[in-house]
This record gives structure tokens, C-alpha cells and sequence, in this order.
């Protein structure tokens, strides 16, 4: 009896234990050639659908995938060896798009813009992974965004447990990586060239992109290295940005951001293709309300061990619309060749900033301004910094502004006053260091400020 259970129980062992070893499927089994020339878009869609079925891998051998739209299945690893390249098609017609749900802000898009090579609609436990490219071959779209633009390289809408790494993504015809109403994603060890921003993610009102983690990659954009709005739980960590645009812009609310051991240089290394410029603008740009009403919270943000080289300004923070900002905290920085504008936190709504800290700073600016440059006019920003009458340090309507162990350089004199405080309830300064000999008779101009706490 025991030698026949033994036999009646092995195959369903084997059995199981089959199942739980998921399949891998060749690109070349359903049709792929891989030869740069055939367009592949049914092949790989075939591929996709039968791992979607077995919740397996599809993976692509060297060679280069000529395509249109390939849509993302749940449970499925999409595996490009190195050596291989997806390349998109610049048939505009091969490309399927993303529905945003009526009443959010993406809705009123034209639904072209949410066109994509790679793209997962209502998807789970979705990897993209293997050391291969991804080539959105810069597809041009006349009718696009600014005339130019085209489908997106990789875009998700309403995702969970989505994971991006080690591949690299170039010459995206329009943003590398978007996600709307993605959470649990992570994203690590990518390289991104080319293209405009290089991750972009989007929640919405009432459904943030949440628990999102960006690490250990490099970013060389055209446009933001990384940018969205509605995000709560997001960590960047252990990134390199180089743009010819902004490396972090935050244009909405954000609960709980995290970024730290970044890297922010310029000149951007790739042009941005609409304006044609190289110039990199601020490190770090938190502006919920810049673009268009974002109504909601910013709050509990924490930026810390980041080094920066020539960038327009280190930090642009600035506030519009009905949007409110809680806890910013500023720390271990170290930036050089800062040369258009002053750390600016600035407020242009009734809501004051709640409390900011800047701690344990170091930032050289180029200078150079004159007595004429002291005069200019303080208009409220529009969605990029701007040049202002003081080289170091602006703030308006702030509740409570911390400057401890921050050390301002300049490499060529400057006629402007250091810092201008304008509405600030209470204001400390605890060794606060900046050049004394620039021949300006008040270095810190204060307007409106409540109370006044300072330490050598």
C-alpha cells in the first residue's frame, strides 16, 4: 500500500512543482526575425499574450525588434538579453494608447498623447528587465505635443507591483517612462539618453502614485530627468542627472519625498529638443500649482547628500494656486557653478510655506552682478527660475525659515545683496557664512520678517 501512494503522490509533486517554475518563451518562436527591417508588432504581441496566459517570461535574443505598440500582461517578465533592441516603429498608425479616466487632469489631453511602444493598461506584477535597449528612435509626430512629439517609450495607467531594471531606454519621442496611477513600483539600475523627461509618474486627486522607488540609475534627458505630481512614499536615491532641463521637478502635491547620494551636473549631454538649449536649470524644482490647478499638499520632504555643478540655481521652490507646503528639510549639500539664481522658497498665494530647514551647506555661485542687477523687479516665477536682485538666498512668505552651517562662495564679485528675506514669521540663522568685502552696504535684506534669530 505504501509503495502504491508513493506512486500516486509522485506525479502530482512533479506536477506541481512544474507549475511553479514559470515559462520562458522565445520572440523568435511566434514569428520574430529580429532583423531591424520587419516590423514585429504581431509577433511580439503573440509572444506577450501566451506568457500572459502562463504568467511567464518572454524573452528577446540578440538582434534588433522592429515595432509598434507591444501591450504588457500582467504576471509577465518582458526579458531583452544584451544585445537585443526594441526599437519603435515611426509608423504612427502601429501605436495604441492609454485612457485616463474622464474628470482627471491627463483626460483632457488629446488621447494621442498617451500613445506608447511598450504599454500596460490595468497590470500586475509586471517586470521589464535583461540589459537590452529600448529605442524610441525619436519618432516624429507633427500633430504631437509642440509639433514634434511622439509615443512615449514605456507608460503604465492604473499599475501595481511594477518593476523596472537594468535596461537602457534612448531617444524617447517623448517622455521615457511614464506612470499614472502606478504604486509599488520600483525603478533601478537604468540608463536613460535622449528623449525629454526620463521618469515621469502622475497620480491623480484622490489616487497618488504611491510607494515608488528610483535608484541606482543614470539619467542624461533632454527635458526633467524625473517629474510628475500626486505622489506619496517616493524615494530617489543613488541616481546621476544630467539635463539640459530641470533634475527633479515636482509640479504638484507630494507626501513624503525622499531624495538623497544624487548627483546633479550640467551642461545637459543631449539637447532639449524643443528649444534646441543645453543649459541645465534648477537641481531640484518643487512648484505644486506652476503649471496648472494641482490643488493638494506638499509636505514631508527630506533632500539630503546631493552634490550639484552648474546648475541655474540649486533649489527653486515656489508656491501658487491653492496648494500648501509643509516640512521641506535640506541637508549635506555641496554645489558649485550655480549661475543664474539664488536657493529660492517663495510663496505668491495666501498659504505661507510651513517650516523649512537648510543645514550643512556648501554652494559656490559664478557672481558677477552688478549695482543695476540690485534693482531688478521681484515678479512672481513663472514655471522655470529666474534672475533676482540678491545672489544667494531668496524667501517670501514662509512661516519658519532654519539656515544652520550654510556657507555661501562666490567666484567673481557681487554688487547684489546676499539674501532677501520678505514675510517670514520667524528666521534663524546659525552659522550663516558669506563673503563680507563685495562692497554692498546691507548683505541681508529683510522685509516684513517676524522674528529674527541669529548665531555665529
Amino acid at each position: 500500500m505504501r509503495r502504491i501512494l508513493t506512486w500516486l503522490l509522485l506525479p502530482l509533486s512533479l506536477f506541481f512543482g512544474l507549475a511553479a517554475e514559470p515559462r520562458t518563451l522565445d520572440v523568435r518562436a511566434f514569428g520574430a526575425k529580429g532583423d531591424g527591417r520587419t516590423v514585429e508588432t504581431e509577433a511580439l504581441n503573440r509572444a506577450m499574450a501566451a506568457a500572459g496566459r502562463e504568467k511567464g517570461e518572454v524573452r528577446f535574443p540578440p538582434g534588433r525588434y522592429l515595432s509598434g505598440t507591444i501591450e504588457l500582461r500582467s504576471g509577465v517578465t518582458l526579458h531583452l538579453e544584451p544585445g537585443a533592441t526594441l526599437l519603435g516603429t515611426t509608423n504612427l498608425s502601429d501605436y495604441k494608447m492609454f485612457r485616463p479616466p474622464a474628470g482627471t487632469p491627463e483626460a483632457g489631453f488629446k488621447p494621442e498623447w498617451h500613445r506608447a511602444l511598450l504599454l500596460g493598461v490595468n497590470v500586475e506584477n509586471v517586470r521589464i528587465t535583461g540589459g537590452g535597449i529600448i529605442d524610441g528612435n525619436k519618432v516624429f509626430d507633427p500633430k504631437g505635443e509642440e509639433r514634434m512629439r511622439g509615443p512615449h517609450t514605456i507608460l503604465v495607467g492604473h499599475g501595481r507591483n511594477i518593476t523596472i531594471d537594468n535596461v537602457q531606454i534612448r531617444d524617447s519621442a517623448n517622455y521615457a517612462i511614464l506612470l499614472e496611477d502606478c504604486s509599488d513600483t520600483k525603478i533601478q539600475s537604468i540608463r536613460v539618453t535622449g528623449g525629454w523627461d526620463g521618469v515621469h509618474f502622475r497620480g491623480w486627486p484622490d489616487r497618488y502614485c504611491t510607494n515608488v522607488t528610483i535608484t541606482d540609475s543614470q539619467f542624461f534627458t533632454g527635458d526633467d530627468a524625473i517629474a510628475g505630481r500626486y505622489w506619496e512614499n517616493v524615494v530617489i536615491a543613488d541616481c546621476v542627472l544630467n539635463s539640459s532641463c530641470n533634475g527633479i521637478r515636482v509640479i504638484g502635491p507630494a507626501r513624503k519625498l525622499m531624495v538623497n547620494d544624487c548627483q546633479f551636473f550640467g551642461p545637459g549631454q543631449y539637447r532639449h529638443r524643443t528649444s534646441n538649449r543645453t543649459n541645465m536649470l534648477a537641481g531640484i524644482a518643487l512648484q505644486p500649482g506652476a503649471w496648472d490647478p494641482t490643488t493638494g499638499p506638499l509636505d514631508d520632504v527630506h533632500l539630503s547628500d546631493l552634490t550639484m555643478q552648474n546648475v541655474a540655481t540649486p533649489f527653486h521652490f515656489a508656491l501658487k494656486g491653492n496648494n500648501t507646503v509643509g516640512t521641506i528639510e535640506v541637508t549635506k549639500v555641496k554645489a558649485a557653478g550655480v549661475y543664474r539664481s539664488t536657493a529660492s522658497i517663495e510663496s505668491w498665494t495666501t498659504n505661507a510655506f510651513g517650516s523649512v530647514t537648510f543645514r550643512d551647506m556648501e554652494i559656490e555661485f559664478t557672481g558677477g552682478g552688478t549695482p543695476a542687477d540690485a534693482e531688478i523687479p521681484i515678479k512672481a516665477p513663472g514655471v522655470d527660475t529666474r534672475k533676482l536682485p540678491v545672489w544667494g538666498f531668496f524667501a517670501r512668505n514662509v512661516n519658519r525659515l532654519t539656515l544652520e552651517n550654510v556657507r555661501l562662495r562666490l567666484e567673481k564679485t557681487d554688487l547684489r545683496p546676499v539674501a532677501r528675506f520678505e514675510s517670514v514669521g520667524h528666521l534663524q540663522m546659525n552659522d550663516f557664512a558669506y563673503p563680507k568685502d563685495q562692497g554692498v552696504s546691507e548683505p541681508i535684506v529683510t522685509k516684513a520678517v517676524g522674528e529674527i534669530v541669529q548665531r555665529p
